[in-house]
């Protein structure tokens, strides 16, 4: 243990691809979900920030099957910013979430890491790495995930999990089961050893066996193939299930938020849990005001500094306002993300909404919702170059890019 100050790590960071982030649309027609502003940041820069504080940090990989151009100016835009060299690797096809690990595993091990991290870009949390590698060298096994514990209620969504309550040891895992099991989940985001790379290649070798040893019926082998590729691996049926119980893995429990970022509704709950944690780590970046020289704000805001905000302007809690937006006078905004070159003219109110890309709001326009993070019209959404016209009201709504609203529109979807 003596020399574990000199042990190197890496990070690896799924980012998924264009056919993965459909629950996200209108937003993700015109931007990779991962690179979405959430409390004035890309998704995806949470979690790299947050690897910034393991010790040793050596490489942090973003593994994906969305095209390389996609990524190749926020890659080399966040290596300069946070100082730690980030690289794009892209999958040729699906791999599972084991199987992309397990893919580019020469590259990974290039540094000769003593430990990887493997983190899920939609997943929103205070990321508490630097302790969960600390449990994991205390507990000598090849793997820790983090855990939080969840309503009964909601944990049959995500792979729930029995731990030990002495030795926090992984004891039963099963994903999204149809009766309770506990109320511990997955949170997505693990330290391995090397050793996982065992794990994955025994499964994809089994599969082989498998494949090769059994017989297929006439009428099976008419049928179109089924059987799951040998290279694609998933991590929770596939790794955890097995190796729970085996002194193999364990857990380590945060006590923080935890929320994962599957529709829009939810970033805009993801951006106030990150906003309000800035307000603990980095103050700097909210915005504060009193109505004198520039607007009042109310909690926690983010304005970045191209945007311009009227002083009449009352902006929070809970807002995101990013480059280049206009705010006119007497505008009031609670709860919303302002993307890049919006337009807010005077004295319109937006709450509880998305407000996408070049989009315009009239004058004493209303855009808003009842605010439920996690139901399909709880926040209201308006796509690229969306135009509201004056006094117009869109609540609970969402509206596809290039549209004009000349009349409200209340609970509806507008292709």
């Amino acid at each position: 243990m003596g020399n574990s100050t000199e042990e190197k790590v890496v990070a690896v960071i799924l980012v998924g691809g264009p056919t993965k982030g459909t629950r996200f649309r209108p937003l993700s027609l015109n931007i990779p979900k991962p690179l979405f502003p959430i409390a004035g940041q890309p998704m995806v820069h949470h979690p790299i920030s947050a690897c910034k504080r393991i010790p040793n940090l050596a490489q942090v990989y973003l593994v994906g099957f969305y095209e390389e151009r996609e990524f190749a100016l926020y890659v080399s835009a966040i290596s300069n910013e946070l100082k730690v060299p980030v690289r794009y690797l892209r999958e040729d096809k699906p791999h599972g979430s084991a199987g992309g690990l397990y893919h580019f595993r020469n590259l990974i091990m290039e540094d000769n890491p003593s430990h990887i991290f493997l983190l899920n870009c939609d997943v929103c949390c205070s990321f508490p790495l630097p302790e969960m590698l600390e449990a994991n060298r205390k507990y000598g096994g090849i793997g820790t995930l983090l855990v939080i514990k969840v309503s009964p209620e909601s944990a049959s969504q995500f792979g729930e999990l029995v731990a030990d309550p002495v030795t926090n040891e992984l004891l039963h895992y099963t994903e999204k089961p149809e009766t309770f099991v506990s109320d511990r989940i997955n949170c997505g985001v693990y330290v391995f050893t090397p050793e996982i790379f065992t794990a994955i290649r025994d499964v994809s070798s089994q599969r082989n066996d498998t494949a090769t040893l059994r017989r297929v019926s006439s009428y099976e082998a008419l049928q179109p193939a089924t059987r799951i590729p040998a290279d694609f691996v998933r991590l929770d049926q596939d790794i955890l299930s097995p190796l729970a119980g085996k002194k193999q893995l364990y857990t380590y429990e945060t006590m923080d938020f935890w929320e994962q970022i599957k529709s829009p509704g939810m970033s805009l709950r993801c951006s106030e849990l990150y906003l309000s944690q800035f307000r603990l780590t980095s103050p700097q970046v909210l915005a504060s005001g009193d109505g004198t020289k520039s607007a009042i704000v109310i909690g926690d805001v983010y304005i970045h500094p191209s945007a311009k905000v009227h002083p009449t302007a009352k902006i929070g809690p809970n807002v995101s306002i990013s480059a280049n937006a206009r705010v006119g006078p007497g505008v009031r905004l609670i709860s919303c993300i302002i993307l890049d070159d919006v337009e807010i003219m005077e004295n319109a109110v937006v709450t509880n909404a998305i407000v996408g890309w070049k989009s315009s709001i009239g004058r004493w326009s209303r855009v808003q919702a009842e605010g439920v993070y996690n139901s399909k019209l709880g926040v209201t959404i308006l796509g690229d170059s969306v135009a509201v016209e004056d006094e117009v009201v869109v609540t609970s709504s969402i509206v596809l890019p290039n549209k004009t609203l000349n009349v409200s529109v209340q609970d509806e979807i507008i292709l």
